[in-house]
């Protein structure tokens, strides 16, 4: 049996991820970067709470809410970009040149993947990944 959006087959909970939200000190400022990085858009803008367009490659929405704290430690919860073979060093430069920040590298360390681990103008961390053929 099959279900369409917004349904559920029988004792399956009928949820689906909307959104990943961030909080953060400065919407606007930190939904440009990802807007840039994610080459998409600014799809509604209420100061307070910024939402992207989801990417044209597919995925959910980013959201990015003001709070009042700071972030502290390290997120838990981080997102896992991936780049065709033989693209994961240009995308990184592109990011870094973009505002990010690189915290490390995983080459040749678990078999498949390579990744580089960045983090955002907020300092909030993220990967980028290539799976190896």
């Amino acid at each position: 049996m099959t279900s369409t959006p917004g349904e559920s087959a029988p004792g399956r909970p009928a949820l689906g991820i909307g959104a990943v939200t961030v909080d953060c000190a400065d919407p606007g400022a930190l939904s440009a970067f990802w807007a840039a990085a994610l080459g998409t858009d600014v799809a509604v803008d209420h100061g307070d709470f910024v939402f992207l367009t989801p990417p044209a490659a597919g995925g959910v929405s980013l959201g990015f809410q003001r709070v009042p704290e700071e972030r502290a430690g390290k997120n838990r919860l981080h997102l896992d970009l991936a780049t065709p073979p033989g693209t994961r060093t240009a995308e990184v430069a592109r990011l870094v040149g973009l505002g990010a920040t690189q915290v490390h590298e995983m080459v040749g360390e678990v078999p498949g993947i390579d990744w580089t681990t960045l983090a955002d103008p907020e300092g909030n961390q993220f990967c980028v990944g290539e799976h190896q053929g």
